[in-house]
């Protein structure tokens, strides 16, 4: 583990906010379980609080923790496709999990970004963390340090150095119940006969 890393960690196990990069786009976030931490993110990021926010893990026991049942079909999405692109929709377990982060729903869409450095993080860190795109609402995706906007960089605790892997964002399945629903079509053209 290098001292960005370790930074990194130390500032969001104390409810604070960092920029990070993925392998999808640039994300920005904070531990989903901190209250004051998520209100926080949604009021620099802009963001309506009707509107959930992504959720990274480090594995699929950390996604297990969070989220309620999770069928076969989606087992064996996360097994094929993680670490990588794909964003999965379940019902929230009701635990510590910030209301804003569902939005003021009951579902959670997490996960598992191919990104060692951030994952080693996460791991380290032992609670999911927000993986909203950096950038106010509205704006576009940044994919690189150099798209991010100062301004934004200026409100949160650290930026972790890095560039984004891939330039487009996740796909989004809602796997609620089969057959799943693409919610939005990103990096991973999922096999439907999975």
């Amino acid at each position: 583990m290098n001292e960005n890393q370790k930074k990194a960690i130390e500032i969001l196990k104390k409810g604070g906010i960092i920029i990070f990069p993925t392998d999808t786009a640039m994300g920005m976030g904070c531990r989903i379980d901190d209250d004051q931490a998520v209100k926080r993110f949604f009021t620099i990021r802009r963001r309506s609080e009707t509107k959930p926010t992504p959720v990274l893990v480090s594995d699929i026991q950390m996604a297990r923790e969070w989220v309620d049942i999770i069928p076969e079909k989606t087992k064996n999405l996360m097994e094929k496709y993680w670490p990588g692109g794909l964003t999965v929709v379940l019902n929230s377990k009701n635990t510590r999990v910030s209301k804003l982060v569902k939005g003021g729903g009951d579902t959670l869409g997490v996960r598992m970004p191919d990104y060692t450095e951030l994952l080693t993080v996460i791991s380290d860190l032992n609670i999911p963390i927000i993986g909203s795109s950096a950038n106010f609402a509205g704006e576009q995706t940044p994919y690189s340090m150099d798209e991010l906007n100062p301004e934004l960089i200026s409100l949160v605790d650290y930026v972790l150095p890095g560039e984004a892997l891939g330039k487009q964002v996740s796909t989004v399945l809602d796997c609620r119940q089969e057959p799943y629903t693409v919610l939005r079509q990103g990096a991973v053209i999922v096999d439907s006969t999975i």
